[in-house]
C-alpha cells in the first residue's frame, strides 16, 4: 500500500496533490497536513469523488519535530513529501529519521532567522571556505548523509523544476548526448503576465531573498560571486520571445558542481521585467526585505513577513495569469570527439495549467516534478540509502514521467548560446 504524507497546502502543494490524485495507481492514499487544516479540508472536498486516491487531512506545525513524529507514527506513511517552507526541511528530516520513512522535498534548507548567532557562525565559515554568500545551500542537508544511510532511508532533495528537472536534464544529457560536458547554462523564463503592478510567483519571502542576493556561478572549480543583478543577457525563448535575464545564485549549481566535477562552468539565469526590478529595489531600499525582527507599536515584526501579508497570494494568480514559461538547460561539450551543443527545455502555458489544476505555471512546473520525485521513491526507481539530488539517479524514468504527467520536453540540437 503506497501511502504518502504531504506537508504543506500552498500553491505548489495543491498542484502536487492534484497530480497525485490523477496518479492513484501509485498514490493509493495521501494525507495533506498543514498548520491551517481548513485549507487541507477544502482541497480534500474539491478532489474527493474525482479520484480513487483516499485523502485524509491533519493539522501539524512543521517546526515542531515532536508533532511531526506523532503525526507520522499515527498515519504510517511510506514517505513524506515536504512542500512546506525551506525553513522546515531539517525538522521534517529529523522526524523522518525518528520514524523510519523516506523524505522528499523541492528546495534546500535556509534559515528563517539569518541573524541567529549559532547559524551565523556556521554560515560565515562556509562563505569564507566556499566563496558564495547565499543564505541557502545544501551543506545542512548533506550533513544528514550518514544518518539516512544507517537508517536505510532515501532523502531526495530538490525535486521541483529548478532545482529538480534541470538537474535531471543534466543527467540525461550526460547519459545520452555527451561524453564530456563543458558548460551548463540553466535558463528560467517566465513570460506570464498577472496584471498586478507587483507580485511574486511563489512564496514572497523565499523569492525576494533569492533575487535580491548577490549572484554567483561556478567556474574552473571555484565560485565567482557578483553584485545582485549585475550580469544581464537577452535571450529569444521559444514560445515566449526576447526577454531580459539576469544571473542569480541557485542551489542546483552547487549539487551539479559536486556531482559533475568535469563541467568547467555552470550558470543560472532568470528573466525579470524592469517593473519587477524597480519595485523590488524600492522595497529593499526602505527595509521591507529585511529578515530580522524590528519593534513596531510594542510588537516584534519581521519586515519581509509583513510585506508577504500585503502582496497577492501566489496561489491567487492562476486565473489572471496569461503567457508561457520556458525553462531548461543549454549544454556544450563533446561527443565522439566532436563539439556539440543542445538545449533541453519545457514550455508551459499558464492558462492551460489553470484549466487543469487551477494553478499558474510556476506552481505547476514545481508541483508536477514534486509528484514525480515522490513516485520515483515510492515505486522503487529511485530508492537507495542516503541523501541525494535528482542528478544522481537514472534520469530516464523521470524524463518519461515528465512527458506523461504534463511537462513534455524538447531537445534543440542547435541552440543559440549565452555569451
Amino acid at each position: 500500500m503506497n501511502r504518502l504524507l504531504i506537508i504543506g497546502c500552498g500553491g505548489v502543494a495543491s498542484v502536487a496533490i492534484h497530480k497525485c490524485c490523477q496518479n492513484s495507481e501509485v498514490f493509493k492514499e495521501i494525507m495533506i497536513a498543514s498548520r491551517t487544516v481548513s485549507k487541507c479540508d477544502a482541497l480534500k472536498a474539491k478532489l474527493e469523488g474525482k479520484t480513487a486516491t483516499k485523502i485524509s487531512t491533519a493539522k501539524v506545525d512543521a517546526d515542531n519535530v515532536d508533532e511531526l513524529v506523532a503525526l507520522i507514527e499515527s498515519y504510517k506513511p511510506d514517505a513524506v513529501l515536504n512542500l512546506a517552507l525551506p525553513y522546515q526541511d531539517l525538522t521534517i528530516m529529523d522526524a523522518c529519521l525518528k520514524t523510519g520513512v523516506h523524505y522528499i522535498d523541492t528546495a534546500n534548507y535556509e534559515a528563517e532567522d539569518t541573524e541567529d548567532p549559532a547559524w551565523r557562525a556556521i554560515y560565515e565559515e562556509r562563505c569564507e571556505r566556499l566563496g558564495f554568500t547565499a543564505y541557502f545551500d545544501y551543506s545542512w542537508q548533506w550533513a544528514y548523509e550518514e544518518k539516512f544511510k544507517e537508517a536505510g532511508l532515501t532523502a531526495l532533495l530538490g525535486t521541483g523544476f529548478d532545482p529538480g528537472v534541470t538537474s535531471v536534464f543534466a543527467a540525461y544529457a550526460k547519459k545520452h548526448y555527451f561524453d564530456t560536458i563543458d558548460t551548463i547554462d540553466i535558463l528560467d523564463c517566465n513570460g506570464g503576465d498577472h496584471g498586478y503592478p507587483f507580485a511574486t510567483n511563489f512564496n514572497p519571502e523565499i523569492n525576494l531573498r533569492e533575487v535580491s542576493a548577490p549572484g554567483s556561478y561556478f567556474e574552473n572549480g571555484k565560485w565567482v560571486e557578483i553584485p545582485a543583478m549585475s550580469i544581464k543577457r537577452e535571450y529569444n525563448f521559444e514560445g515566449v520571445g526576447m526577454k531580459d535575464m539576469y544571473l542569480l545564485h541557485h542551489e542546483e549549481i552547487e549539487a551539479l558542481a559536486r556531482n559533475m566535477p568535469e563541467v568547467k562552468r555552470i550558470r543560472f539565469f532568470m528573466t525579470f521585467g524592469q517593473s519587477y526590478l524597480t519595485h523590488m529595489k524600492c522595497l529593499e531600499n526602505v527595509g521591507l526585505l529585511r529578515t530580522d525582527a524590528i519593534e513596531f507599536n510594542g510588537q516584534q515584526i519581521v519586515p519581509i513577513q509583513f510585506l508577504k501579508a500585503l502582496l497577492p497570494d501566489p496561489a491567487s494568480l492562476g486565473p489572471r495569469t496569461v503567457g508561457k514559461t520556458n525553462i531548461g538547460c543549454i549544454f556544450t561539450g563533446k561527443k565522439d570527439g566532436k563539439e556539440r551543443k543542445i538545449y533541453i527545455y519545457n514550455v508551459c502555458d499558464h492558462q492551460e495549467c489553470y484549466k487543469e489544476v487551477e494553478s499558474q505555471a510556476i506552481s505547476y512546473t514545481t508541483g508536477v516534478p514534486a509528484m514525480i520525485g515522490a513516485m520515483m521513491v515510492l515505486n522503487g526507481d529511485w530508492l537507495k540509502p542516503g541523501v541525494f539530488t535528482t542528478d544522481e539517479f537514472d534520469p530516464d524514468p523521470y524524463m518519461d514521467a515528465l512527458n506523461k504527467w504534463g511537462l513534455p520536453w524538447v531537445v534543440d540540437e542547435n541552440p543559440v548560446l549565452v555569451d
